[in-house]
């Protein structure tokens, strides 16, 4: 690289970064908790509500994590049952809209993401939280997965399910 060259790459870097800076927040991108949970409680077609759903957790879970790391598990406890009932209405308008969600997954599939996230988010933050502090959040993480299954049975109904075990000391088929 030449001397120009150089000088030219670190002015622009420079010059960009100075922008960022600069730049006044409405200009930036707003992932606000409030103004997505109004978006959310707005939306009338399920499908799109499910599809707000994910940058809504998102944000939700920024603050639960907040709020769990302040030792405000109360705080923390109130905003998860809040996602746990977003889901649940979710998951209610799209089956009013949308009977066989295996034909029509759009907005199911985006809820399952949504769910399959949560749960796993929820999971690190329970490892966090002291024994006392945990039951709650456990009873909702049982609603969350309950939804869950219940919508890969409903996006996959075909779906080979596990063979039960054979009792011990059956002779197993030769073949």
């Amino acid at each position: 690289m030449t001397g120009i060259a150089l000088t030219a790459l670190v002015w622009t870097v420079s010059c960009a970064s100075s922008f960022a800076l600069a730049m006044p927040k409405t200009m930036l991108p707003q992932n606000n908790t409030a103004e997505l949970r109004s978006k959310f409680t707005n939306e009338t077609d399920p499908v799109r509500k499910a599809k707000l759903l994910g940058p809504l957790s998102e944000a939700e879970f920024r603050e639960i994590l907040k709020d769990a790391d302040s030792e405000n598990f109360g705080g923390a406890l109130a905003i998860f049952q809040q996602y746990r009932d977003e889901a649940q209405a979710c998951k209610k308008a799209l089956e009013g809209k949308e009977p066989d969600p295996e034909k029509h997954p759009n907005g199911f599939k985006q809820l399952q993401i949504s769910l399959r996230q949560s749960l796993r988010r929820l999971s690190d933050i329970i490892v966090d939280l002291p024994a006392d502090d945990q039951k709650p959040f456990l009873d909702v993480r049982r609603d969350l997965e309950q939804m869950d299954r219940q919508l890969i049975h409903e996006l996959f109904p075909r779906r080979p399910e596990a063979a039960p075990e054979p009792p011990p000391g059956t002779p197993k088929p030769q073949g």
